[in-house]
């Protein structure tokens, strides 16, 4: 029974692998390409550090002038050596394209700058549109599935072996590179690379995730018929309940599910309030919703 439960999983997980195949490879190209555009012309060109490998290579380049992308290059195939005896065959394969692609890129657009030309005066600006082309490419590539190696596996790694998280292990490793550039090129580069790293974390959660234009309500009251009646006969939208049982005083109660427009958020707050002044309630962005009338 569990050898065909496998099998049944497997298919699952090939079909979702080869789903719109083209499109991702497409989207992943267009990534990277993004990616190291960003790299080339708002960053590399100010010594501005994102952090990583690419970072890394900026302050190689800077102290002994070796060619970004070759260090790129050099540094995630010893990365990709250490995934595939450390991590197995099956991450490793994940980030071999990335590994090899994204020097590709970084070499094929280093001389961007000839046929864009941006005032390199302005710190600020290349920071923010560096760091914000950077993180949307970024957030493309990982939506496609893919990962540009790198630091990547070196988090993965971390994580595996010293048992912290993969956020915790990029702050490390992002972090000491951050760090490491700023006593090369001084402490104003270093408060620009910080604000980097904000803009492409954040840019890329927003393309994997998109916009939140949706609300979840997550509600336990004492006045759960009256708040389910409220929500569907005057905001029009339906409510899932859950039985729940309380961690502190073991009680039974049950727990009001709703997912509404942003722009009914203040409807249903207050409603609460009016309903059930003593009511608990946790409201979370909702990215994506699916079924449901």
């Amino acid at each position: 029974m569990k050898f065909f439960m496998n099998q049944k999983l497997q298919k699952i997980k090939e079909r979702v692998e080869n789903k719109s195949k083209i499109k991702r490879y497409v989207q992943f190209c267009i990534g990277c390409f993004l990616v190291a555009a960003a790299f080339n012309l708002f960053l590399s060109s100010n010594d501005l550090v994102p952090g990583g490998v690419s970072g890394f290579s900026i302050i190689l380049d800077h102290l002994f002038h070796i060619n970004k992308s070759l260090v790129i290059l050099i540094a995630s195939l010893i990365l990709l050596v250490m995934s595939y005896f450390l991590l197995g065959r099956e991450k490793t394969r994940d980030s071999i394209l990335g590994s090899l692609l994204f020097p590709l890129f970084v070499e094929v657009t280093s001389h961007i700058g000839n046929y864009i030309t941006i005032d390199t005066s302005q710190l600020l600006l290349s920071a923010i549109f560096g760091g914000v082309v950077y993180g949307f490419g970024a957030g493309m590539i990982f939506k496609a599935g893919f990962t540009t190696g790198g630091t990547d596996i070196l988090n993965q790694i971390m994580s595996k072996y010293l048992k912290i998280s993969m956020g915790k292990s990029m702050i490390f490793c992002d972090g000491t590179i951050v760090i490491l550039s700023g006593l090369v090129f001084g402490p104003t580069k270093l408060m620009y690379s910080i604000i980097i790293l904000y803009l492409i974390s954040y840019m890329s959660d927003r393309v994997i995730l998109g916009i939140s234009d949706s609300k979840a309500f997550y509600i336990v009251t004492d006045e759960e018929k009256r708040i389910k009646e409220y929500i569907i006969k005057y905001l029009n939208h339906g409510v899932t309940v859950f039985n729940a049982k309380g961690g502190y005083k073991k009680e039974r109660q049950t727990v009001l599910l709703c997912v509404l427009p942003t722009k009914e958020y203040y409807r249903l707050k207050e409603g609460i309030h009016e309903i059930d002044p003593d009511a608990f309630f946790v409201v979370t962005d909702a990215y994506e919703v699916f079924g449901g009338e």
